[in-house]
């Protein structure tokens, strides 16, 4: 059914487009449509997101850091399915047809193939969510965009769109945002052309902050999957390798171990259907311009096509053909069967991965997407034609081309130098590919042959010729850092701690690097200035300024001008943070004496300049910095706001207008255009700039904290006053009621000298909702501060101040959310950050179960509060039985939730109530996330453990069953099968000592040499192994097994690192853990082989550590019978 359309015009010169309120669609003469429509897709619901600020902890996520603040977690899912209504925008031309959803991360949802009906786009027919995004809630299918990090924290959330036409005919929907955790911004246009097959992706990245950031981006495309289905990296493509680069296989055949799956038979891993298990190949040093994906069975498939030198990622992924992925392929979808990801990566090629942009830098990336069929496979693309050359056994050749848009009389010919096998004129288009077999001469040498497209002019369309792989060695994986201590030099650990930083490394943090470093070299300048904007990230100026000093102290030693002005740069932003406006100009203007340096210190300067109303002065630094950076559109739109104020209208709207042409979805630039119309006296015309900019928007209030804090920072306060004021008129619609509205209109009256006004809003912030505000930016600190010294008994703003500063100087927090605490009593969510960081930052746990359990008396229906509480519970040492009862006395709300639930689950298994703990597992649908699934351990232990118990009271039938119900992976625990086994060892050994004692040594026999037969790395189930070996009377390997369980609980209990550097997944485990599970897999090692006071002694310490270490306690009390 079709909704609302509109219309955005393009004036001839500038390129603004204004959105049409008369409905009138955008197709035009063109054979190109663009339109937004309602869609009804059924969709199972999400829960509210979660009211508590989730604050970093070690989380590592897709190979990096992962934290969630300041966005709310989503990670409520449900199994209500209901009809929703999107909105969806449309693409369409002869050709093909897109769509894409914005509330949904402005993904393409789907894209056809007109001529076949072939989805070239995975499309689903259902919306799924399973947790897999950086804050949850994910959907699979389409094309997904990723920046700055893998899997973006809002690809489950609304982004900003608008639609545009072109002066070519082409027709653009434009999608993006600005996210918040690092403050930058990302646009993506997604443009069809009449007569073209092709998607033409633009990707513009601005950032918008004056720090430099490192950055991912990646696309990450979906397509259907069979076993016909083969992913095509570029024929050069020698090797493929891993996250991280951590290990490398053989391309396209495997001879190697790869990812633990082995291959070393000699596997053609571009096919689909030889990937068992979840798993990932980045194509390694790849020179060409392509990547494809081809359905043999369908003849369809897909070509991206970009530079190499700017897109040189190319990766496929997949979740494998065994159980695990079918279980993914439930969890995902209802009928679309199995995908695999063609992921491109721009200025990356593996994740993680990071780049590079500078301080108000601005890159724009171009690349293609087209359909391709009736061609068997693609050898070389680009953005004209495809093409495929096949050489059979039989000396015959199979070519075809696959073009983007119609030819006519343009040749294939096949040829080896002078020779021409085939030659013949064809007319081809999209809709009509060509394909030929051909016989080849015996003698004839693949290497030699060339395959080509020539236009009639006789220019080449397309071309390609079989080379020959150089046989290469396999490149060397990347390998952790040392210890610092045991780096030799200062510039290696400055290296390794960029890199840490550089990659946001959930394993290790930069800043040992750089303190060993500076232990070495105190005066070091690079390391200083490193550990500096650090610092300044973190919102300590006073330190940063200390360390940035010292580094120029150095530098500019007699009387030196530095060569590079990066310290000098971050020294002003450090005195402008604190208010040393005079320092901070002057430091500012040596920053510009280095080139590098210029563009983003004529910005500062200019903002500096502006807040003492020098506006001429202020309009001579934008021009000095948009010299060096024209790109940087807040200087473009900086410098329309100092023309308007200077009276130069005309100059300030053709500015605006040329912002908007190179970015649509800039709400400054349309906020300038505005108030230029109105100063103007163009009332009408102010008014529809205003409706277009209201609705692109989207009542966002951070779209508009950040408008209203980039005029703010320039001291335009009128400006900054009226964007804000417009959000929270009570005349408006829906006023909003957000706090950091209200506390930043406040700050700016203010600053304007209107105090009594300010107070108003101070004290109209304390009583807002606190519901999901999670103050992010520097800016904020300065203001919640003020408004505290304004209205000392407002407890929400240290509550907010407390959030925003708790990953990044967390004793402050604790400060501020004490202060609420004395404030208001009631504040459940102060009492619960209280109790979070008492355990984390001061190590104090009883005093942390205080606090949460305050705040579980304010609020006894917040699930997350149970399982806070019973973690510190936990870490404090508080008996299983104590624990259990509390959340028995809460059952209602711990079935609200499977975290918690799992943590009772666990508990009436430690208790040895194994009834109560299997008709929970059975009953209930957990949903597990990605990495995760520790679920199925838990139902193993309970099945394990209650099968020991009838076997030593000699119910072997009753055992025998329990140990074969642990096998089991039931569908609600959404764990699928690994293909490596997971505990089969172990529970094949259980069953194996019940078949022995009913009799049947044949039986017996065969599961001990089940047991023996799969490969583990050092677990608790190599015990197990060591006892099946035992068994079957292979003593030597039962040694084998548990002196390698000696030697790996040793070196761990040596390590120092909380983590795997190359984790995907998973939370850091604290020390206390760690040591456990190492003296556990000693005690193991010891009660192999016999030492059994020994194994009592480690398994002891293990328990002092861990008293809740479930197979520990198990261990021990047999041995103690």
């Amino acid at each position: 059914m079709k909704g609302k359309k509109y219309l955005l015009i393009m004036p001839l010169l500038l390129g603004f487009f204004l959105l049409n309120l008369t409905a009138i669609p955008l197709h035009g003469d063109s054979s190109v449509k663009v339109w937004e429509e309602a869609l009804v897709i059924p969709t199972y619901r999400i829960g509210k997101p979660d009211l508590n600020p989730i604050f970093y902890t070690g989380r590592a996520y897709q190979g990096a850091k992962g934290p969630v603040y300041p966005y709310p977690l989503l990670d409520k899912i449900t199994d209500i399915r209901e009809e929703k209504v999107y909105k969806a925008l449309y693409l369409e031309n002869d050709y093909v047809k897109i769509c894409v959803l914005p509330e949904i991360g402005g993904r393409i949802f789907s894209a056809l193939d007109k001529t076949n009906n072939y989805d070239f786009f995975y499309c689903q027919h259902v919306i799924k969510p399973a947790l897999i995004g950086m804050l949850g809630a994910w959907i699979s299918g389409g094309v997904e965009w990723n920046f700055p990090h893998h899997h973006r924290a809002t690809g489950f959330m609304n982004v900003d769109y608008t639609l545009t036409e072109n002066a070519d005919g082409s027709k653009t929907i434009w999608v993006g945002e600005i996210e918040l955790r690092h403050r930058m911004k990302w646009i993506i246009g997604l443009s069809l052309h009449p007569n073209r097959s092709y998607i033409e992706a633009t990707v513009k990245l601005f950032n918008r902050t004056p720090f430099a950031h490192s950055f991912l981006c990646w696309a990450n495309v979906s397509v259907h999957t069979n076993k016909d289905y083969q992913i095509i990296f570029p024929p050069s493509t020698e090797f493929a390798t891993y996250h991280g680069k951590n290990q490398f296989s053989h391309w396209p055949i495997s001879y190697d171990v790869f990812n633990r799956v082995d291959y070393t038979k000699g596997v053609d891993v571009s096919w689909w259907k030889n990937h068992p298990e979840p798993t990932s190949f980045f194509a390694w040093n790849c020179k060409e311009d392509f990547l494809a994906g081809y359905d043999h069975g369908k003849e369809a498939g897909v070509v991206h096509f970009a530079d190499h030198n700017i897109v040189p990622g190319k990766k496929f992924w997949t979740w494998g053909t065994g159980e695990r992925g079918k279980v993914w392929e439930k969890i995902l979808t209802e009928t679309d069967g199995p995908y695999i990801e063609l992921m491109v990566g721009a200025y990356s090629d593996n994740q993680p991965d990071y780049s590079w942009l500078q301080p108000y830098e601005v890159r724009t990336v171009k690349q293609y997407w087209y359909p391709i069929r009736q061609i068997g496979g693609v050898k070389n693309a680009n953005l004209k034609a495809a093409c495929n050359l096949e050489i059979t056994s039989k000396k015959k050749a199979r070519i075809g081309f696959n073009t983007t848009s119609e030819y006519k009389g343009v040749k294939a010919v096949l040829k080896t130098g002078e020779k021409v096998f085939f030659e013949q004129k064809i007319d081809i288009s999209p809709e009509k590919p060509f394909w030929k077999e051909i016989g080849l001469s015996e003698d004839v040498d693949e290497e030699n042959l060339e395959l080509l497209l020539l236009s009639p002019a006789n220019k080449i369309l397309i071309s390609y010729n079989p080379k020959k792989k150089e046989r290469v060695s396999k490149p060397e994986p990347v390998k952790p850092p040392q210890p610092p201590e045991k780096i030799k030099t200062v510039e290696e650990l400055y290296l390794a701690g960029l890199r840490l930083e550089q990659f946001h490394n959930p394993a290790l943090e930069p800043y040992p690097y750089y303190e060993e470093a500076l232990k070495r070299d105190p005066n070091n300048s690079i390391v200083n200035t490193a550990l500096a904007i650090l610092y300044l990230k973190r919102g300590m100026f006073k330190e940063a300024e200390d360390k940035l000093s010292r580094a120029l102290s150095g530098i500019t030693n007699n009387y030196t001008s530095p060569k590079n002005g990066e310290a000098y740069y971050y020294l002003g932003v450090a005195l402008r943070a604190q208010g040393k406006d005079h320092e901070a100009f002057e430091t500012f203007y040596k920053a510009t004496w280095s080139k590098a340096w210029g563009a983003a210190g004529y910005y500062s300067l200019a903002e500096l300049s502006c807040q003492k109303r020098d506006f001429s002065k202020a309009l001579n630094f934008l021009n000095r910095s948009l010299l060096l950076n024209a790109l940087n559109t807040k200087a473009q739109n900086f410098k329309a706001a100092v023309l308007r104020r200077l009276g130069r209208l005309e100059e300030a709207e053709k500015i605006a207008l040329e912002v908007l042409a190179f970015d649509p979805l800039d709400f400054w630039s349309a906020n300038e255009l505005c108030l230029v119309k109105t100063a103007k006296g163009l009332k009408s015309e102010a008014v529809k700039v205003k409706k277009v900019l209201e609705i692109k928007k989207r009542d966002s209030v951070q779209s508009c904290l950040e408008l209203a804090v980039d005029y703010g920072n320039c001291g335009l306060l009128d400006e900054a006053i009226r964007v804000l004021s417009e959000a929270v008129e009570p005349d408006r619609k829906s006023p909003s009621t957000y706090p950091m509205l209200y506390y930043y209109l406040g700050y700016y009256l203010e600053k304007k000298g209107e105090k009594d006004k300010a107070l108003e809003y101070y004290k109209l912030a304390s009583k807002m909702p606190p519901d999901y505000c999670f103050p992010f930016r520097a800016e904020s600190i300065d203001v919640l501060n003020v408004a505290q010294k304004n209205n000392p008994v407002d407890a929400c703003a240290p509550y907010y101040l407390g959030n925003l500063l708790y990953d990044i100087q967390p004793q402050r927090a604790i400060k501020e959310w004490e202060k609420s605490r004395i404030l208001d009593k009631s504040f459940s969510i102060v009492h619960r950050n209280l109790g979070l960081a008492y355990a984390r930052v001061e190590n104090d746990v009883s005093k942390a179960i205080t606090s949460l359990e305050e705040a579980v008396a304010c609020n006894r229906e917040e699930p997350r509060f149970y399982l806070e509480l019973d973690l510190l519970y936990e870490a404090g040492g508080i008996s299983a039985g104590e624990r259990l009862a509390v959340l028995e006395k809460n059952q209602n709300i711990v079935l609200q939730r499977d975290y918690v639930l799992s943590r009772e689950i666990t508990l009436f298994v430690q208790l040895g109530k194994y009834e109560e703990a299997l008709n929970l597992l059975n009953s209930f649908h957990f949903h597990v996330w990605e990495g995760g699934g520790q679920i199925h351990n838990v139902y193993v232990d309970a099945y394990l453990l209650r099968g020991q118990a009838y076997f030593t009271a000699t119910r072997y039938r009753q055992a025998l069953k329990d140990f074969k119900a642990a096998l089991e992976y039931p569908e609600n625990l959404e764990v699928g099968r690994p293909s490596r086994g997971g505990r089969a060892s172990q529970v094949y050994y259980f069953i194996g000592t019940v078949y022995e004692v009913l009799g049947d040594t044949r039986k017996a026999k065969e599961f001990y040499e089940k047991s023996v037969a799969i490969k583990h790395g050092w677990s608790q189930i190599c015990y197990f192994q060591g006892l099946a070996f035992k068994k079957l009377g292979r003593e030597e390997e039962a040694n084998q097994m548990f002196d390698g369980l000696i030697q790996s609980g040793e070196e761990r209990l040596r390590a120092t690192r909380s983590m795997d550097y190359f984790a995907k997944f998973g939370e850091r485990q604290s020390v206390m853990a760690r040591r456990a599970n190492a003296f556990y897999l000693l005690g193991l090692g010891y009660q192999g082989k016999g030492n059994l006071e020994k194994a009592k002694n480690e398994y002891k310490k293990a328990l002092e550590l861990n008293i809740n270490h479930l197979w520990a306690k198990h261990h021990l009390a047999q041995l103690n019978r």
